[in-house]
């Protein structure tokens, strides 16, 4: 029966069911984290922001295909606020802001990428 329980083989320091499924558990925080990144337009938005280092606002609209400026802004207060891309105002007319990613932001790209390759070598296909 112990074989079956699979939070038992997350790796984690000792063997509390709390360390896995409570509210500070593993599972939560990788929750958190999806919800980050839930959205449609979060992922291309991050991807784009990883490949340049500052980006106005109106260079991400060219780049993404088919998002709205509607969206573009909402899906980065967003990124924003969660503390994965960070503004940065000019204070000038007209407008002149543009988007980083943090250093939250570039912490997670490693899991990203690793996301990825494990979406590349299964496919739909298998």
């Amino acid at each position: 029966m112990e074989e079956a329980i699979t939070h038992l083989k997350v790796p984690i320091e000792h063997e509390d069911r709390r360390t896995c499924l409570g509210p500070d558990g593993s599972a939560a925080h990788v929750s958190r984290v999806i919800q980050m990144l839930s959205g449609r337009w979060k992922l291309p938005i991050l991807f784009r922001l990883f490949a340049e280092p500052t980006m106005r606002s109106s260079q991400l609209l060219r780049d993404i295909p088919g998002i709205s400026q509607k969206m573009l802004t909402q899906h980065l207060r967003q990124l924003e606020q969660d503390g994965l891309v960070a503004r940065q105002d000019f204070q000038e007319q007209p407008p002149h802001v543009a988007y980083e990613v943090t250093a939250s932001g570039r912490a997670l790209m490693p899991a990203l990428i690793a996301v990825r390759e494990f979406a590349r070598q299964h496919t739909e296909a298998e």
